[in-house]
């Protein structure tokens, strides 16, 4: 898949022994690091879809910790080179990845597990309770070429 510009990923490493397992997800020498504003936490329950919004200001850093969901970018930049590419990511459980979202792209995602997923997002910037830095469109009517069906075959 070719990538929306400015979006990286970083495969994570899992280290388990007999006492349980650790993963490393974001370090400040990691080249996808560019600086910390927060860390949160936000969830999905089976088949439920959080989508669409953007930052103008921030660089998300999503990583599913448990569970499964299905990341979905599109990029609506009119001046980016790869304006109207659309990215599917397959995240969580049995496929940890840290998955760097730049400004302006939009985003969004759907459990896909039979149970709540998670996902930590390790934004650039704090988030602003007076001045959002976030801008919606709805899931289901909107501009942006996706549909958030499961495709069977």
């Amino acid at each position: 898949m070719e990538l929306i510009d400015g979006v990286k990923t970083k495969p994570l490493r899992v280290i388990p022994d007999e006492r349980g397992r650790l993963m490393e997800i974001l370090r400040a020498d990691d080249p996808v690091f560019e600086k910390f504003g927060q860390v949160y936490l936000t969830t999905a329950y089976p088949g439920v879809v959080k989508a669409w919004h953007y930052h103008k200001r921030q660089t998300d850093n999503f990583v599913v910790v448990k569970g499964m969901m299905k990341v979905v970018l599109y990029d609506g930049r009119e001046d980016s080179p790869t304006f109207g590419r659309v990215n599917e990511f397959f995240l969580g459980e049995h496929n940890p990845v840290l998955l760097q979202i730049p400004r302006m792209v939009y985003h969004g995602f759907k459990c896909i597990s039979e149970t709540e997923a998670m996902v930590v997002n390790l934004p650039t910037e704090m988030y602003n309770y007076q001045e959002p830095d976030e801008f919606r469109v709805d899931p289901h009517h909107n501009d942006i070429p996706y549909e958030w069906t499961r495709r069977d075959g």
